[in-house]
């Protein structure tokens, strides 16, 4: 079983920016793309297509997951306590953006923290995990979260938001996660009873 490693400065990778331990591993035992890059997805600020370590297509895989479902599940801790909200996601530039309502106040306790925020296909299992597979997954993805105001763009990629949420109107308030951890888990399921 793979333990999180805290990420901070450490080994240089050449790139001129913050990076993980030298001894941190991903799935499979390879290495855990640069924090400090940013998301290894091929796009956005960090490109680490050219490695080659099975981690880097993991955490591109599960990000392409992630973008084909609507909503999750947000974890964090507020007033010392456990917490966990509905959230409707969009993935853009190897970042999470989140909609949240205002209202409930979850997004003070997140900005300028750490949170993990997962998604999956249960009760939609027509959404493969991979070529031939046809069972469950699931991702999550741990790294600071910051308040943010999306372009109007962005916004338009929310759609619409409901029209109250526990009887109030909607306020919607939005939150950036930069991954620095991507996890993803598949459930394989043999056809037969």
């Amino acid at each position: 079983m793979l333990s999180p490693r805290p990420f901070g400065p450490g080994t240089d990778s050449g790139s001129g920016s913050a990076s993980r331990p030298a001894d941190a591993t991903g799935p499979g035992g390879g290495p855990v793309p640069d924090p400090g890059a940013g998301p290894c997805t091929g796009s956005g600020p960090a490109d680490c297509s050219g490695s080659g370590s099975a981690s880097v297509a993991d955490g591109r895989r599960a990000m392409e997951l992630l973008a084909q479902v609507r909503h999750g599940r947000l974890a964090a801790s507020m007033r010392a306590l456990p917490l966990l909200a509905v959230a409707r996601h969009q993935v853009i530039e190897g970042r999470v953006f989140l909609r949240l309502h205002r209202g409930l106040g979850y997004h003070e306790c997140c900005d300028g923290n750490v949170i993990a925020y997962g998604a999956d296909n249960v009760g939609f299992p027509g959404l493969p995990a991979s070529s031939g597979t046809d069972g469950l997954w699931a991702v999550q993805c741990t790294g600071p979260a910051e308040l943010t105001e999306p372009t109007p763009g962005q916004r338009d990629l929310f759609g619409a938001g409901p029209l109250e949420v526990n009887g109030e109107p909607f306020d919607p308030v939005y939150l950036r996660l930069d991954p620095h951890v991507v996890r993803m888990h598949t459930l394989a399921y043999d056809a037969s009873p």
